[in-house]
């Protein structure tokens, strides 16, 4: 079953984003009353599901549910409680923001520009690092557990965050931002990415290219200094390395920043939670 909320705090729909969408959702047939989609997707599908229901198949190829969350979102839920196999069928569309579907009868190329965001214990227990309860899990099992996860395919994710267990003390205090509040930060952000690139035919900060990067992801050289020292400590891959840049832009935009500042740097190393692992 699929989640039917929409979160309050996506950004709001290009008309041009709606539009694409919308023929999406008219092929699957899971367009409602013929409207123009205005909300942005956001899909969750069950850690059941099979690779072509996730990338889309059938006799005729449909669109399957990492199309749906075009411009949207995908979220897993308990990541490694989902095939190991299904889930590297990610990484080719995560990478190229399409796929391709071939049959014997047809082979169709679908869109799939979507967020993929997902949740996963830090061991089988559950309590690893956990302040509440110790954790029961030996190192062998911690490793069988997290070895689910493909380097390859984590490598893709942006952001890794530990979030530890809430008091009940700050549960109760209701601090922090509403999710309206923040909703307006990140439409501010979006409107100025999609200002920026008008003439490089894109929304938003993910979608640049080594080339675009090169003229809008530029760091002073204090900056360099800390990534190069960044990438030799903790090992990273050259596609984490642009992913910290496309992270650090994106602070910027949210901090209304021209250009990106060693403190926005920093924050998106942090960002990297599990390749300090």
């Amino acid at each position: 079953m699929m989640a039917k909320r929409i979160p309050t705090i996506l950004p709001d729909l290009t008309f041009e984003e709606s539009l694409e969408i919308t023929k999406i959702h008219s092929i699957a047939g899971k367009l409602e009353d013929s409207n123009l989609v205005t909300q942005r997707p956001f899909r969750s599908p069950h850690h059941t599901i099979s690779a072509n229901g996730l990338i889309g198949g059938g006799k005729i190829p449909k669109p399957g549910e990492i199309s749906l969350a075009h411009f949207g979102v995908l979220f897993l839920d308990e990541l490694l409680e989902f095939n190991r196999n299904t889930l590297e069928v990610l990484r080719g569309p995560l990478e190229d923001r399409v796929v391709t579907i071939s049959r014997v009868g047809a082979s169709l190329t679908y869109p799939c520009n979507f967020m993929l965001i997902a949740s996963m214990n830090p061991c089988p227990c559950g309590y690893l690092g956990s302040k509440e309860k110790a954790c029961t899990c030996s190192k062998k099992q911690i490793q069988n557990y997290r070895a689910k996860l493909s380097g390859p395919l984590l490598d893709r994710f942006d952001i890794h965050i530990q979030v530890p267990s809430v008091d009940y003390q700050k549960l109760e205090a209701k601090c922090g931002e509403t999710s309206e509040q923040i909703r307006q930060r990140v439409n501010e952000a979006r409107e100025i990415q999609v200002k920026r690139y008008q003439e490089a035919g894109i929304f938003s900060n993910v979608e640049l290219t080594p080339k675009l990067m090169e003229v809008y992801c530029k760091l002073d050289k204090e900056s360099k200094e800390l990534l190069s020292q960044s990438f030799e400590k903790l090992n990273l891959s050259a596609r984490a390395y642009s992913k910290i840049l496309k992270v650090a832009r994106t602070i910027a935009d949210l901090d209304k920043s021209e250009s990106i500042q060693k403190m926005h740097l920093m924050e998106a190393i942090q960002y990297r939670s599990l390749d300090r692992i």
